[in-house]
């Protein structure tokens, strides 16, 4: 029988010409093993013995994070992920197998695009998320806080005085310096200070949590590039559900690591797979949740480019209540 050991080994040595292979063994074994899951697949009438490619893989919405526990088979959480969500809202759980997996696999992931952490000191604006208990986020920022072994790397709420003195006093460090920061944090030390950072690489993620009204991307970047006079602001796409984070190195489109891959779905029918450059709802397979479910059906809207980066355009509307009742009796 598959382990978790066996496909987090299988991660070591992904390619694009194996990403199907682990994805159906992956498939077919969360769908016996992962009993939400299984009942989805089971309500949708879906002969799981017969999927034999990707395109037969039915997605599981990511709402059911927000109702029920999704595991693959029986162990014991060593830690719970939660979303911040807004004011009133239900927020999402995902129960991690092995913490020290989540922080090397993000690890693997942040070298691919930008390189050791160890290269870095690690500037992180993160209020909302440092303000509540479960951020993925902050359990990995603070891991490559550790990693980085650099006195100056830390986090920050709202000081920006300490904030921008620790800026102007590593312009002339050495290494480069990563501020990686909430959106609306950004902004409101975008429009409080005009700032040289271009030593800086800023990773803005997360939104405006309701802060703030959104900016769209080009708008937002704009608007910080100038006060912080940098030619490109990088993007972060993670998020509660996945055990992996997709990059955008400036472009605004996101390339994905090598075990998660994009597939866009037509709004009106969740089960047809939209071609190249046609928006529509984004799903996430995320070959690292090999212990939850690999399969996600996010609401946020998408499309994937010709060279196979995705771009994000918002969120879809009524995110709580589509189709999340099949479980319910």
């Amino acid at each position: 029988m598959e382990t978790f050991k066996s496909f987090a080994q299988s991660l070591e040595k992904i390619n694009e010409a194996n990403f199907e292979d682990i994805a159906l063994r992956l498939f077919h074994f969360q769908a016996v093993n992962n009993p939400v899951y299984k009942r989805y697949l089971e309500c949708l009438n879906c002969d799981m013995p017969s999927v034999s490619r990707l395109g037969q893989i039915p997605f599981l919405p990511i709402s059911f994070f927000k109702s029920q526990l999704i595991k693959s088979g029986e162990w014991q959480a060593c830690a719970e992920f939660s979303s911040s969500g807004t004011t009133g809202s239900i927020s999402s759980r995902h129960q991690v197998y092995d913490l020290d997996f989540y922080r090397s696999h993000s690890e693997t992931i942040f070298k691919h695009f930008f390189g050791d952490p160890g290269s870095f000191h690690f500037l992180a604006l993160l209020p909302s998320y440092l303000e509540r208990e479960g951020s993925s986020l902050v359990e990995m920022i603070n891991y490559f806080i550790t990693r980085s072994k650099s006195e100056y790397s830390g986090f920050y709420l709202h000081n920006h005085t300490e904030l921008i003195e620790k800026l102007n006093k590593l312009k002339t460090n050495g290494r480069t310096v990563i501020l990686w920061g909430v959106s609306f944090a950004l902004l409101d030390l975008a429009e409080a200070f005009e700032l040289d950072l271009s030593h800086c690489i800023i990773i803005e993620t997360g939104g405006m949590k309701g802060r703030r009204r959104e900016w769209i991307r080009e708008e937002l970047h704009a608007y910080l590039t100038s006060r912080f006079h940098v030619k490109v602001i990088h993007s972060e796409y993670g998020m509660t559900e996945l055990m992996s984070q997709a990059y955008s190195m400036g472009s605004g489109y996101y390339q994905c690591p090598a075990s998660m891959k994009v597939i866009i779905r037509n709004i009106n029918d969740p089960f047809e797979t939209l071609p190249t450059s046609k928006t529509g709802g984004i799903n996430i397979i995320d070959l690292a949740n090999f212990h939850s479910c690999a399969f996600i059906e996010t609401q946020d809207l998408g499309y994937v480019n010709q060279e196979g980066y995705f771009e994000v355009l918002g969120r879809m509307d009524n995110s709580d209540v589509r189709g999340c009742n099949l479980l319910v009796g």
